[in-house]
């Protein structure tokens, strides 16, 4: 596929929630390059300010993709309500949305497409087999990027000076989930499955790590894939080993088949899995092949005492406007996009040169907290939040540091 495409602003109205999908493995990382040091995007003479926005709005886990995407559609609009100025000017900020699919490739075009756009920054992408092999054509644009949901810890890794993230990584989510099992769930035979992406796969070998950390057994691993609809053979050979536990690195567009399949089989074990099964959309999807308190998982993210009134009321806003729930990842995309749009505010441009210092002291209070990076770009002191599900809605458990 061309990398150089001609921009094409996307101007639509966001659809609601549709049904699930996840990236397909991610390319191997990049060397390691420094961001050029070649002119960088300016805002134009009117004062428009352009924030691209990638994510799966086709696809299997286009409802994922959406979520994210209104997130950042209701950033925009409060901050275009807002006035405000930069660079001696009013600032008109417009969101220019793109379509990755989950696929690595449709990703770093995209990615170009934005580039070629001449965007001010960069909100996504959701799966990180996409924002990882997308995040060096950024890098070497010279346009910083902030991810609001890709977990893989290889994306701020790869010693790229513009490239966040506002979640907790793979080690963290991945190393809370394989304690539980072992500790509060009593796991005592616990099965693996992963869907062989960037993020199912990571994920999944941490909190295998963490299973025998905790002086856990795991007593199988199995593979898929992110497009697989049936499940019967890998779960038919776990059976045999009497899991009482059974993890899954992917989606919930897979895991709610998933989970239909285990109880077909007679599987009674616990499920468990990350960010990627942990939305409001695995009740439907699953059907009546998910039982109350069947279902573990953890958000890479979390708010505590006091911030919960404000993400309440983030929620009930979201829901107002599109007429839709929150499915994961809408209120980190919508404080990405503000937590970019300060840095701009405190450089006094919008020119990524002169903003990106300024982002990387970035010490925002937003609706998932506070917001400060470290040297590599990930957020500080990530917190995680784990969940299950009763009476068909997810209901929380704690938040975790």
């Amino acid at each position: 596929m061309q990398l150089n495409l001609k921009l094409a602003v996307i101007s639509a109205a966001v659809a609601l929630a549709a049904c699930g999908k996840k990236e397909e493995a991610a390319p191997a990382a990049p060397a390691p390059a420094p961001a050029p040091a070649a002119a960088a995007p300016a805002p134009a003479a009117d004062g428009v300010i352009k924030i691209g926005h990638v994510g799966p709005t086709s696809g299997a886990i286009a409802h994922l993709g959406k979520d994210n995407e209104n997130g950042a559609r209701m950033a925009i609009d409060e901050l275009n309500a807002a006035n405000i100025t930069i660079g001696g000017k009013p600032a008109k900020f417009e969101l220019l949305a793109e379509d990755d699919a989950a696929d690595p490739k449709q990703g770093t075009a995209a990615a170009q497409k934005l580039v070629d756009a001449k965007v001010n920054g960069v909100i996504g992408h959701l799966n990180s087999g996409t924002t990882i092999p997308a995040s060096q054509i950024y890098n070497d644009a010279g346009i910083p990027q902030i991810s609001p949901s890709a977990t893989n810890p290889k994306y701020t890794r790869q010693g790229y000076a513009g490239a966040f993230r506002v979640v907790a990584d793979d080690t963290q989510l991945g190393g809370a989930l394989g304690k539980y099992a072992v500790t509060t769930l009593k796991g005592k035979n616990i099965a693996v499955i992963d869907d062989r992406t960037a993020y199912g796969q990571g994920v999944a070998d941490e909190f295998e790590k963490s299973v025998a950390a905790a002086g856990g057994k795991v007593v199988g691993r199995e593979f898929t894939n992110d497009k697989a609809t049936d499940f019967n053979a890998i779960l038919t050979t776990l059976k045999a080993k009497k899991p009482d536990v059974v993890f899954f690195g992917g989606m919930d567009a897979v895991a709610g088949p998933m989970l239909k399949q285990m109880k077909q089989l007679g599987i009674k074990a616990k499920f468990m899995g990350g960010d990627g099964i942990c939305s409001t959309g695995l009740v439907e999807l699953a059907g009546d092949g998910m039982a109350d308190e069947q279902v573990y998982c953890a958000e890479a993210g979390g708010v505590e005492g006091e911030g919960k009134a404000g993400m309440e009321k983030f929620k009930a806003d979201f829901k107002a406007k599109y007429n839709a729930d929150v499915q994961v990842y809408a209120p980190y995309v919508y404080d990405a996009v503000k937590v970019m749009v300060e840095a701009m505010k405190a450089a006094d441009s919008a020119e990524p040169a002169k903003y990106l210092p300024k982002l990387k002291e970035t010490n925002y209070k937003g609706v998932t907290g506070t917001i400060a990076f470290d040297e590599k770009g990930d957020i500080k002191n990530g917190a995680l939040t784990l969940y299950t599900y009763k009476g068909g809605k997810r209901s929380e458990i704690a938040v975790i540091r």
